[in-house]
């Protein structure tokens, strides 16, 4: 409602400014019409630019006054040689352009890099802190961060990639029903933990575009904002892990706080299916762990009491070897 009054008082006051431009040179009507058209032009122009991150502006701010100053500069010098005045004025003219232009170009492209040139600088959000905790599409579409983040195991500002919003709307466009299914799923998700006042969620605009996959925008994202990565993906938590950015694995947290199981304990589980090897049956614990039971294949869909025997870890999970007691 406050940018609307904004707008609407800004249309109003060119269209003013307008009128008494046009009373200057006997056009007050075509003052005022020229004044509410170039309002309506420029609303119209800051509609179109809603998405530009305030770091690209703040990096091509600074790279147009580093041009400016370095066409000023040159020209300076140039004015110390005895030319043509008309050369002078001229050539400062087009330092001054080219300047400004190679210095917005370059500050704009090596916008993360500030920080190398001049030391302490780096254009980012000054909100941004270690506590923010980027989503990708994986933690997203498993469904348990919500969860997760009301008991409090995660504080912090959540952020979503506007390139992760992108994915997820391709799989909910999906012609694999299974795929569709589940990016519909995520897309409500972000609308309920959008809605929820204890939940602060951020939806990041800067499309990243010199880095093509959306796992690399990923990273870079969590460089920049000193960020962690909440996921399910394997092979994405180990990449971000190499490159020293924190990465926080929804499945392994879901390992970490499974029910320990003992050598020699005794269960009462109800067996599934069989197992791969002869005489091996399956069984599941609540949480999911998978039970292997040997010599125990035509006990198949009764309950049965097992002891266990070993219990091996690995990077999927817990498998519980038993055998009948």
């Amino acid at each position: 409602m406050t940018l609307l009054f904004v707008r609407i008082f800004f249309l109003v006051l060119s269209a003013i400014v307008g009128h008494y431009i046009g009373t200057i040179i006997d056009r007050p009507i075509l003052g005022l019409e020229m004044g509410a058209l170039s309002g309506l032009m420029l609303m119209f122009l800051e509609q179109r630019l809603h998405r530009i991150s305030l770091r690209g502006l703040s990096s091509m701010v600074f790279g147009l006054l580093l041009g400016v100053f370095m066409a000023k500069l040159i020209s300076d010098i140039l004015s110390l040689i005895p030319l043509d005045p008309f050369f002078q004025s001229t050539s400062r003219v087009v330092l001054t352009l080219i300047f400004s232009y190679l210095g917005t170009v370059v500050a704009l492209r090596g916008k993360d890099e500030f920080n190398i040139i001049i030391p302490y600088v780096r254009f980012r959000r000054q909100d941004a802190s270690s506590g923010s905790i980027l989503l990708d599409t994986s933690a997203i579409i498993d469904g348990r961060i919500m969860d997760i983040y009301k008991v409090n195991f995660l504080t912090g500002r959540l952020v979503i990639p506007r390139c992760v919003l992108k994915e997820l709307q391709k799989i909910s466009d999906s012609a694999d029903d299974i795929k569709r299914q589940r990016g519909r799923r995520g897309m409500e998700l972000l609308r309920i933990m959008q809605s929820d006042p204890k939940i602060q969620v951020h939806i990041h605009e800067d499309e990243l575009n010199e880095e093509k996959e959306v796992d690399a925008k990923v990273m870079k994202l969590a460089k920049l904002l000193d960020a962690r990565i909440c996921t399910t993906d394997f092979n994405l938590g180990r990449i971000a892990a190499l490159q020293g950015i924190g990465v926080l694995n929804i499945h392994e947290l879901g390992n970490a706080v499974k029910p320990v199981v003992y050598t020699g304990e005794i269960l009462e589980l109800k067996l599934i299916r069989e197992g791969k090897e002869p005489g091996q049956a399956l069984a599941y614990l609540e949480d999911g762990t998978m039970v292997i039971v040997s010599n125990a294949r035509d006990l198949i869909g009764k309950k049965v009491s097992v002891r266990v025997t070993s219990v091996l870890q690995t990077q999927s999970g817990k498998m519980i070897f038993a055998k009948l007691p």
